[in-house]
This record gives C-alpha cells, structure tokens and sequence, in this order.
C-alpha cells in the first residue's frame, strides 16, 4: 500500500490527544458562548480570548486528525505553538494585571486553572507529539 494523503497516521497516543483538544473545544465553547451571551460586559477581553482559545481547540483537533497530510500536520503545529504563546501570555497577564483580567473562569486565564491546568499542559503534549510524528518524506511531497 502506498503513503497518500488519505492514509490515517494518527497513532495510539495521538487519538487521545486529539479526542482530549476535543473535549477542551467543547469546554471553551460552550462556556466561552455562556459568558459572552451573559456576562459580556463584565470581562470583554478574556471572554473574547476564551472564544479565541476554542477556536484553537478546534482547529487543533481538526488538523490533528487529518495531520497525514502535510499542509494540516503544519496547520497542527501552528495552532498548538499558538495555543502554547496564548495560554502563556494570558496567563502571565492574569497574575501581572487582575483589573483587566479579572475573569479567572476562562480557558486560559492563571495558565488555565479552571480546567486544572490542561491549557498549561496540552499544548506542550501536543508539541511533543508532532515532533516525534513528522510526516515522512513522501507525506511532504503530497
């Protein structure tokens, strides 16, 4: 059989990962819908990170299912080094400016302690994994 595009190259550990950046879309999504609907005026900017962050989730899990093809593998790598610099930046700012980040119920607000700090932890897994899963040679050429 031959290497194409279509080929399925998620492994064991990558199907955990891509169902765990799943569920965390889900998560942001629907909480990040509730407080904007809700509480919008309370914390406007981290309620828009937040629904910035499930749209991360979402574009991860999407290209890591399909990372077989190297156009959404660089999509993946994208998304989770952006998700890396995001919860790093909101969660530095969280601590250094309380007043405007206030709203510690969202993804990545203290490094994402409302959700046990899976926002922390993921994208670090999710690094290492495509590193040690690169597309071969023939998967570039596609």
């Amino acid at each position: 059989m031959s290497d194409s595009p279509s080929r399925r190259r998620i492994t064991g550990a990558g199907t955990v990962l891509a169902f765990v950046y799943a569920i965390m879309a889900l998560a942001a999504t629907g909480r990040s819908f509730v407080q904007i609907a809700t509480r919008f005026g309370e914390a406007p900017v981290p309620y828009l990170l937040s629904a910035a962050a499930a749209v991360v989730y979402i574009v991860a899990t999407v290209a890591l299912l399909l990372s077989a093809s190297a156009r959404w593998f660089r999509i993946a790598r994208v998304a989770v080094i952006f998700e890396l610099v995001g919860v790093l930046v909101v969660g530095t700012l969280s601590w250094a400016v309380p007043d405007v980040f206030h709203a510690d119920a969202t993804v990545w607000s203290y490094y994402g302690q409302g959700y046990v700090w899976i926002p922390l932890v993921l994208p670090i897994v999710g690094i290492w994994y495509l590193q040690s899963h690169r597309p071969v040679p023939s998967e570039v050429a596609a």
